[in-house]
């Protein structure tokens, strides 16, 4: 009942952040590593590449700092990329898509990544290009599938 109440109190957390910062939020049931595990997984079974998978706390280890576990995976899929640097190149500076997944400062694994229409925005994409809404399909999957 208490696991429950603290989820439904996470996905509604999740779902106040700021709209207007592009991110999607998603609570993780797991750790950092499994988590990323999850999602490089799921990433691979959809048939998309992983082109990286980034430590940031084990970075910061390295130069004597210290962070929260935190992972970032970069990963692509042509079939949806490519379309959206014919419709603008720019979109290339934003592609490969970033997934992070992270721990806050009370111990809750979080998946963030930045909305694609959102991410899109200032180029000269239409708003309602399928391929934005096949990136933000995947992501909502890909997401949910590492979180479980």
């Amino acid at each position: 009942m208490t696991k429950t109440f603290v989820l439904a109190g996470a996905i509604a957390l999740a779902s106040a952040l700021p709209a207007a910062a592009g991110l999607v939020t998603v609570p993780s049931q797991k750790p950092v590593g499994e988590t990323m595990d999850a999602l490089e997984a799921a990433v691979e079974g959809a048939g998309a590449t992983v082109f990286a998978r980034v430590d940031h706390a084990a970075g910061a280890q390295k130069a004597e700092m210290e962070l929260n576990d935190a992972q970032l995976l970069i990963f692509g899929n042509p079939k949806l990329g490519t379309p959206a640097m014919q419709a603008d190149m720019r979109a290339g500076l934003f592609l490969p898509l970033k997934v992070l997944a992270y721990e806050d400062a009370d111990g809750q694994v979080w998946l963030s990544y930045e909305d694609p229409a959102e991410m899109l925005s200032g180029l000269d994409i239409p708003a309602d290009a399928g391929f934005i809404a096949k990136m933000q399909g995947a992501l909502g999957k890909l997401t949910a599938a590492a979180a479980q």
